[in-house]
């Protein structure tokens, strides 16, 4: 697939264990598992009508958001309307859920502990809300997503970068997400050429949407804390997407940013980089029949640099549009990097 490459852009991720997709309804299987995780645990005093007896997994990173003036804002933010179907990651207790099931025609909550399965059923199965909301027990990275209008959720912060580029490669495209990240991981994906954290998830996300950056939100707003700042941030993806081969896209800045700083220049020249672009062109050549180049694969780099003017511009300050001329560029010359 075109798109199972996203899973792997971006910064670096903590992985964890997958576990099997399973649709939810009030059996009695999830119940037990849950009492089961539950045991387990020590028991925690709290004094959440909903939360009474559950000791949040750091390592699932359960911190449940508690503000409900941070709730209703990232809501507001959302611009949910009464048609929309919404999918939620990481529902936890369901303090955004209720906001969400309020506003929205459905939403489809998906989560991966089913203690908190359990909790959110015992919170609305007695309401009027209960019949919008379908609950999806599994790993969010393992689960074939259903349609939705828009995305809401208090993402768990190890699976930031998958998440993201997962939604993106979600068809048909969805209107916005509306998603709390780290706040470092948050300001990389609004970073523009030129600042400190602009890199190769900066470029990649902003291809293929819109990012802003909606409002910081202070750890001690989640309960348990987090040991970081968070931020909220709204992504629209582009509608049509742009027509680019992304493999290839994501194979070239994956070299620029390999060295941000160097020119473009000093990374092309390295061997490694000259013995990969060699062996692509090589097995392009093959695969369509053409006769291999008579030039040299460093004097073909050179020359595109030179014509494009980028042998001595930088990763950090080259725009989208730099980065597409230099791909358009190097193809063009039968230089692929994928």
């Amino acid at each position: 697939s075109t798109w199972g490459f996203w899973n792997k852009m971006g910064g670096p991720i903590r992985k964890e264990k997958s576990r099997p997709h399973k649709a939810i309804s009030a059996g009695p299987a999830v119940v037990a598992e849950a009492h089961r995780i539950q045991k387990q645990q020590p028991k925690k005093e709290d004094s959440s009508k909903h939360t009474s007896q559950i000791q949040f997994a750091k390592s699932l990173g359960q911190h449940i958001l508690k503000n409900p003036l941070i709730i209703q804002g990232i809501v507001d933010k959302a611009a949910i309307r009464s048609t929309d179907v919404i999918l939620e990651v990481g529902p936890g207790t369901g303090n955004l859920t209720q906001k969400l099931l309020e506003g929205g025609k459905k939403v489809v909550a998906v989560e991966m502990d089913p203690r908190m399965v359990v909790e959110l059923q015992k919170r609305f199965q007695e309401t009027t809300l209960y019949p919008k909301l379908q609950l999806i027990n599994g790993d969010f990275l393992q689960t074939p997503l259903p349609f939705f209008d828009v995305c809401v959720a208090n993402v768990p912060y190890q699976i930031s970068s998958p998440l993201t580029f997962k939604l993106l490669a979600h068809r048909p495209i969805f209107r916005c997400a509306v998603l709390m990240f780290q706040r470092e991981f948050a300001m990389r994906l609004v970073a523009k050429p030129g600042d400190r954290l602009y890199c190769r998830l900066s470029v990649n996300t902003q291809l293929l949407a819109r990012v802003d950056h909606l409002m910081k939100v202070g750890k001690n707003n989640f309960r348990p804390p987090p040991k970081v700042e968070s931020s909220v941030v709204r992504i629209e993806p582009r509608n049509p997407p742009p027509p680019v081969n992304f493999s290839e896209w994501d194979g070239m800045v994956r070299l620029c940013f390999s060295r941000k700083n160097k020119t473009l220049g000093a990374i092309f020249k390295q061997k490694a980089v000259l013995d990969i672009l060699e062996k692509n062109m090589n097995t392009v050549c093959s695969l369509s029949g053409q006769p291999l180049p008579t030039k040299a694969i460093k004097d073909i780099v050179a020359e595109v640099l030179a014509t494009t003017n980028k042998e001595e511009a930088r990763s950090s300050k080259l725009d989208q549009d730099d980065f597409l001329s230099l791909l358009a560029a190097f193809n063009a010359q039968g230089i692929h990097f994928a």
